[in-house]
């Protein structure tokens, strides 16, 4: 059955004899032809009418004419016509096919050029315009431009043949509409993009500027809406609960808001709150919705020809129910609302129990996706391989395809579950599986937007690893490349953005993501140890700028995947295959080619300066031989364009001013950081094979705690901080910097106990209340109990936004802490402490540091690993000391060596620590343990042993001991000599 009301037309349409249509109230008439109307469309010349495939148009009346003309049969040949729409004074058919179809004024049917070989699933006519969409995802506008409605960037007046509308590549479309001179798409998930004339605020942006490319209605964003209906200068969305907004023009009550205004931004039709609309269409000037529950139409606008069907001609701006046939209720049930210029439509069908009379569904198409039933037809082997074949290329060639697969029914996010098991069966068919492969890297990679229009277009990034995983080497490893490189020219929005989703992974699939990069970037450096300059460094640095995306979100969302799960432990493999190289440059062997090796040794390097900016694949150990063997090329580029062949600075110090003969030394700015350091203490005979050097730092460091200027404060902790105070001689803390720098370039410790928090400040890291707490225990947890309190305590304690006499905030004095501001007192506490208070000290030592040491390397370590390389390691393992020994001229057995650890062990923790100092000018131990810093005894013979001290070769670690007669001699001697270490510690 066919309803409809409005202007006056032929009774009947000419579907029917006039005598059959049957008249109800308001104005509302009722006809069922014996064939069945499948679809219809009303414009504003022509209202056309699809029965069994066939289309019939009918001229309505108008100012030139004030008669109908004849129902017409329109000649389509063959041709199957599965939807209509008309525009002002045309119409646009779409075959079963996929055929697109142009009738012009005069009823004359003509193929659309340009989509011969597109399969369109639907199309959406304005007055000049049309919008088609294929059904690979892909969207084509033609007809007038004037005001951007084909969306194209352009503003040519007229585009006669279908152009492919690419600003949307990649968004999978559920829907398309156009109104008179605007156009609006919508996507699987919901998001709303609208384009064209704006003069009424009809596209829903808050504004009325024309837009000449598809925009987001960011107003919408949330409201998960299911369609849209464009009129002449308005719009309606119908979103997925049953609520329905308006927009734009409002000058007949067409919003129906109880206004005549117009809205520039969607707003809510309040009226029909709780009707749970399933439907909406828009007209000219006047909007139709259908509540299917209950089978009723309300309508609301312009209805001076009727065509609000309440019997009335006034304008309606609030909804009231049209006046249907009392027979609607009962025997049929709506399928379908149109709304045209003057006229408005319900097309019905019998209800269930005759099920033979429902006309087929005119219900627009749906986007080709892939789903696990076309999967299991192309694995079965029973359809014929060209057919396979070609159904491959159409959904893996698309990305508007794949992103719109795998859709759960809420349509934002994927069945992760269904991708893995459907992504399983391609990958046991190899035939398939390499022709995916193929499409995809020659055909859909390469055809990625990097500037994508909406978020929704990067769901084929979520879906591609899972695919690549289950793939043999050599196509893992081509399309990880490819993979790669594309997610990388993403713009920056867009990276985030897929971050993003990312965070939101089940665990499992954000694992697998992790270890596909994790595994690719491994075997890389892998081969590389072994083939060298075969590999592409490029494509290293694109896998580990990837691992570096996940590890960031790994790290902002605290998931189940720690820290070791980035490590990549083949870069020791590296390191040991450029450490061979060195050694053989070294060798001189005649056998060996020098400038292949040369080679070899810069691609190493290469190499590792590329792993430097990625410090989190990097275990402590490997991280530290990168950073040597990268001072190493710096010293020797520096030695090469400076020094000729020299490799070290020597710094004459006096032993009793060693702090100001320093400072004067570094004020003369001759001093090149990029070479190492060696000491030559005055007056003194010892040669720096780094012993001297080690205690040079040892004693410089201690000299700036006991400076009469106290730039330095001993906190109760025993660590040491900047002393906030000291506000003039700024230069002193640049130059405490510098040492500390050249302690770390020269691989040596410095003696002053700093808390983590310069460390992490070191690093761009925001100290926290654990940090003050390591720095002050007692300050921190006073905050700490503070964030505990109940808030009558916390009022009692009468505390301010002040921290020594210092304001937190502007008149911090006047502002009383309380429960709800106490995180953010405690927070403003702990960045006064860290930041404001010592803002000028810590500038003016980041900048000394960065001077004393040039090698930028070191901002790959963490906080902890950064201080133990420059405090040495918290750990005095004293039995793996004894371990670590070695001996010359003597045993383990002998009676002196037992005698000698005898009286170690019973020395006090700072006796020990004075005997490492004794023996290697600093205290400290390395990084990793004593094994690094292996202890070697030898003992000499000498008339009256028992009259010599022990003697310390520094720069080797050698202990010398004269063979002293008994245990006795042996304690009182090691004892002196290490509290004297200054005098006898000196080769």
């Amino acid at each position: 059955m066919l309803c409809y009301w409005g202007a006056q037309v032929r009774e009947g349409f000419g579907l029917l004899k006039p005598e059959q249509v049957r008249h109800g109230n308001g104005g509302v008439k009722s006809i069922c032809p014996k064939s069945a109307v499948q679809d219809m469309s009303a414009g504003k010349t022509f209202v056309g009418f699809i029965r069994d495939g066939k289309v019939s148009v009918l001229r309505l009346r108008d100012e030139d004419c004030n008669q109908d003309g004849k129902l017409k049969q329109l000649d389509l040949k063959r041709e199957k016509i599965r939807s209509i729409v008309c525009g002002e004074d045309g119409a646009v058919l779409l075959a079963d096919g996929g055929k697109v179809l142009l009738m012009d004024k005069y009823t004359v049917c003509r193929p659309l050029k340009g989509l011969d070989n597109t399969k369109v699933i639907q199309i959406a006519c304005g007055d000049q315009h049309s919008v088609a969409l294929s059904n690979d995802g892909q969207l084509f506008v033609w007809g007038e431009n004037a005001h951007g409605q084909l969306g194209l960037r352009k503003e040519q007046a007229l585009i006669q043949s279908p152009q492919h509308l690419q600003s949307l590549c990649g968004i999978p479309v559920a829907q398309i509409s156009a109104g008179g001179n605007h156009s609006f798409v919508l996507s699987l998930s919901g998001v709303v993009f609208g384009w064209g004339s704006n003069s009424a605020g009809q596209l829903g942006l808050g504004d009325t500027t024309d837009r000449f490319v598809p925009t987001i209605v960011k107003s919408l964003s949330g409201k998960k809406t299911v369609s849209i209906s464009c009129g002449g200068e308005h719009t309606a969305t119908l979103s997925k609960g049953g609520t329905v907004f308006t927009f734009g023009s409002g000058g007949f009550g067409q919003l129906g808001h109880n206004s005549l205004k117009d809205e520039h931004h969607p707003r809510l039709v309040a009226e029909l709150w709780g009707s749970k609309v399933s439907q909406v269409t828009c007209g000219r000037h006047h909007t139709l919705v259908l509540v299917a529950l209950t089978n009723r139409i309300y309508s609301f606008g312009c209805g001076m020809q009727g065509q609000l069907g309440n019997g009335e001609q006034v304008k309606q701006s609030v909804p009231l129910p049209v006046l249907l046939p009392t027979d609607c209720n009962c025997e049929f049930t709506m399928e379908k609302i149109i709304a045209g210029e003057k006229h408005s439509f319900a097309l019905f069908f019998k209800n269930p129990g005759n099920e033979s009379t429902k006309p087929k569904s005119s219900m627009n198409g749906g986007i080709l996706t892939l789903n696990d039933r076309m999967i299991d037809r192309w694995v079965s082997g029973s359809y014929p391989w060209p057919t396979v074949k070609k159904e491959i290329k159409k959904v893996f060639s698309s990305a508007v395809c794949l992103n719109g697969s795998f859709l759960k029914p809420s349509l934002d996010e994927q069945d992760f579950d269904l991708v893995g098991k459907s992504f399983s069966k391609l990958t046991d068919n190899e035939k398939v599986i390499s022709e995916v492969v193929k499409v995809i890297q020659q055909t859909l990679l390469p055809s990625l937007n990097p500037k994508p229009a909406h978020e929704e277009s990067l769901r084929l990034y979520l879906l591609l690893p899972e695919l690549i995983k289950g793939l043999e080497q050599y196509q893992r490893s081509e399309l990880n490349k490819a993979l790669a490189s594309k997610i990388l020219q993403l713009n920056s929005a867009a990276r985030e953005m897929l971050e993003m989703f990312w965070s939101k992974l089940p665990d499992d699939w954000l694992k697998s993501l992790v270890k596909l990069f994790h595994k690719e970037s491994a075997d890389l450096i892998d081969y590389m140890s072994v083939c060298a300059m075969d590999s592409d460094l490029k494509h290293l640095q694109n896998l580990l700028r990837i691992l570096q995306m996940a590890y960031k979100v790994c790290c902002s969302t605290h998931r189940d995947i720690t820290i070791s799960d980035f490590i990549i432990y083949e870069i020791s493999d590296l390191l040991n295959a450029l450490q061979a190289t060195i050694d053989d440059l070294a060798d001189w062997d005649p056998f060996v080619d020098y400038v292949y090796m040369m080679k070899l040794r810069d691609y190493f390097i290469k190499t590792l300066e590329i792993l430097v900016k990625f410090p989190f694949v990097a275990d402590y150990a490997s991280k530290r031989g990168i950073f040597n063997h990268l001072e190493i090329k710096m010293i020797r580029r520096s030695s090469n364009r400076f020094l000729g062949n020299a490799t070290f600075n020597v710094l004459h110090i006096n032993r009793e001013s060693l702090l100001m003969d320093t400072l004067k030394y570094l004020r003369q700015n001759t001093h090149s950081f990029s070479h190492l350091s060696r000491v030559a203490f005055i007056g003194e005979d010892g040669i720096d094979m780094r012993g001297l050097s080690a205690e040079f730092f040892s004693l410089i460091s201690k000299s700036f705690l006991k400076w009469d200027k106290k730039i330095l404060e001993v906190h109760p902790s025993s660590l040491v901080w900047f002393n906030p105070h000291h506000t003039r001689g700024n230069k002193n803390f640049y130059y405490l910097g510098v040492i500390c720098g050249m302690a770390l370039y020269n691989r040596h410790h410095i003696n002053i106990d700093f808390p983590l928090a310069l460390f992490k400040k070191l690093l761009q890291q925001k100290p926290s209340l654990d940090d003050l707490e390591e720095l002050s225990p007692v300050e921190a947890r006073s905050l700490k109990n503070l964030l505990k309190e109940d808030e009558e305590v916390v009022d009692l304690l009468f505390l301010d936004f002040t921290v020594k006499g210092h304001e937190l905030v502007p008149n911090g004095s006047q502002i009383q802490v309380n429960k709800v501001n106490r995180q953010k007192y405690v927070d403003l506490y702990v960045d006064f402490v860290f930041n404001k208070s010592v803002k000028t000290q810590f500038e003016q030592f980041t900048r000394g540091f960065s001077k004393g040491c040039p090698l930028d390397a070191w901002t790959m370590f963490h906080p902890e690993e950064l201080q133990e390389l420059l405090h040495g390691s918290p750990q005095y393992n004293w039995k793996e000391f004894q371990q670590s020994a070695s001996y010359e001229g003597c045993s383990a057995s002998d009676e002196l060596i037992k005698n000698f650890w005898t009286v170690f062990f019973e020395l006090s923790e700072e006796h020990k620590k004075k005997f490492l100092m004794f023996l290697y000018g600093t205290e400290r131990v390395p990084a990793g343990g004593f094994s690094k810093r292996r202890i070697k005894i030898s003992t000499r013979d000498c008339p009256d042993p028992d009259d010599h001290l022990p003697k310390a070769q520094t720069c080797f670690g050698r202990l010398v001991l004269p063979k002293y007669t008994d245990i006795n001699t042996l304690r009182n001697k090691l004892t002196h000599a290490i509290n004297v270490c200054e005098v006898f510690g000196l080769e």
